[in-house]
């Protein structure tokens, strides 16, 4: 998921990368970072966001060159829209594109499978979001703290991963602002506890 605050955005996810039943891997990195401060999420067939998410990096390495400053988010997300719209019959790809640039400050946008575009002040995306969207829509609010943000984040992805088989491990964020990119780790005997705890 990716959500904006007043400063910046925060993505997140859980480690957990399965085929079918099968765990592959329990402490995935699933935050890309396609440029300084530009991050995506991927669902889907890994191997074809991984792909687009390659080809989105390199387009914007030759635009930073090119241009001389780096590339908006909008950029980014549009390129994203542009390769799976015009190969949506060939690929299994949702992604979601956040991150800060000097033009648009904080931005969020997800591609849709079908490769629509859709700018939002969060995005959540995978087999866990159909779990908490509830949560989301009654939690969110513009103009979160960072600390805010954070707890948002890091309680919604904990209550994915509670219901969903799919999802699990460990939460991974990163806090976006003009100033750089913060990593934040939360261990599995970490995580925030609800009802259960």
């Amino acid at each position: 998921m990716a959500v904006q605050f007043a400063d910046g955005v925060i993505v997140g996810a859980d480690s957990r990368t399965t085929t079918g039943s099968y765990i592959a891997n329990r402490v995935t990195d699933k935050l890309t970072p396609i440029h300084d401060r530009i991050y995506c999420c991927r669902s889907g067939s890994a191997a074809d966001t991984q792909a687009l998410a390659d080809i989105v990096h390199y387009y914007l390495q030759l635009y930073t060159v090119g241009e001389g400053e780096p590339p908006r988010v909008n950029t980014a997300a549009n390129l994203f829209r542009e390769l799976v719209y015009q190969n949506k019959d060939n690929l299994s790809a949702s992604i979601i594109v956040a991150g800060w640039d000097k033009h648009d400050g904080p931005s969020v946008y997800t591609v849709t499978l079908a490769g629509s575009l859709h700018k939002q002040p969060f995005a959540i995306g995978g087999s866990g979001s159909t779990y908490i969207y509830g949560y989301c829509d009654a939690t969110f609010k513009d103009g979160m703290t960072k600390e805010e943000a954070i707890e948002f984040t890091k309680n919604s992805v904990a209550l994915a991963m509670s219901r969903d088989g799919s999802s699990g491990g460990v939460i991974r964020l990163a806090v976006i602002t003009k100033d750089g990119v913060e990593r934040i780790f939360t261990p599995g005997n970490a995580l925030p506890r609800f009802w259960e705890g």
